[in-house]
């Protein structure tokens, strides 16, 4: 289990020319081999003219898919340096194709190298990429004296409340990354003086977007 990793939110297109031969790089999010597999066929039907639809992917979180093709192109030009690209960025459960319309000049396989880790940056740039962490609900049932000091605790910390209901007690929930679940518990309890009751509701990825919270079940 990672305790963080950096992913593709929504994936997009980036395109570069070198030398007439244009190089587009389609990156997408997958969660499992078979998605990275459906979408290599599904950009080989949409370039089923291209000269070449060179190909890279890792999925899983110990990397346990991770694959690439140089489609034609001379060995270790296209493929390994696209994947090279994902690797040096971190990115997890990612996948892209680069398709090439040759232009009539050979690059050489420097050139060749530059050109599809060139295009597959350009492909991340037009696209959303985000940091998933892991963490939990907490869900916090306390007075309404303790309310108070629980809000203080969780804004000091920037834990986010998800949810509040107040009847005869109050009942909060807040999102908690995984490295300040033990701290917080321990605050939380000395602070109401062990009155509040704690209950770890759910575990599950999350990031934040444009200041909002998006939530993952995985």
């Amino acid at each position: 289990m990672l305790e963080t990793y950096k992913t593709v939110y929504k994936g997009g297109q980036g395109e570069i020319v070198e030398k007439k031969s244009r190089f587009i790089a389609t990156v997408r999010p997958v969660e499992t081999e078979e998605e990275a597999i459906a979408f290599l066929e599904e950009m080989r039907k949409t370039y089923w003219n291209a000269t070449h639809n060179c190909y890279a992917y890792t999925v899983g979180k110990n990397r346990e898919f991770t694959r690439c093709s140089d489609d034609g192109e001379p060995s270790q030009t296209a493929g390994r340096p696209m994947l090279d690209v994902l690797l040096g960025e971190e990115l997890y459960n990612t996948a892209v194709v680069v398709t090439r319309y040759f232009g009539g000049t050979l690059l050489g396989t420097g050139g060749l190298v530059r050109a599809y880790s060139r295009a597959v940056q350009e492909g991340l740039k037009c696209s959303e990429l985000i940091e998933k962490k892991f963490g939990l609900i907490l869900e916090i049932g306390t007075d309404y004296q303790g309310i108070g000091k629980i809000q203080y605790l969780a804004g000091e910390r920037k834990i986010p409340v998800l949810d509040s209901q107040y009847t005869d007690r109050v009942t909060v929930k807040l999102l908690v990354p995984l490295h300040q679940k033990e701290e917080l518990k321990k605050a939380v309890t000395e602070a109401t003086s062990g009155r509040a009751s704690l209950k770890e509701d759910k575990e599950l990825y999350f990031a934040v977007r444009d200041g909002e919270y998006l939530l993952f079940d995985e």
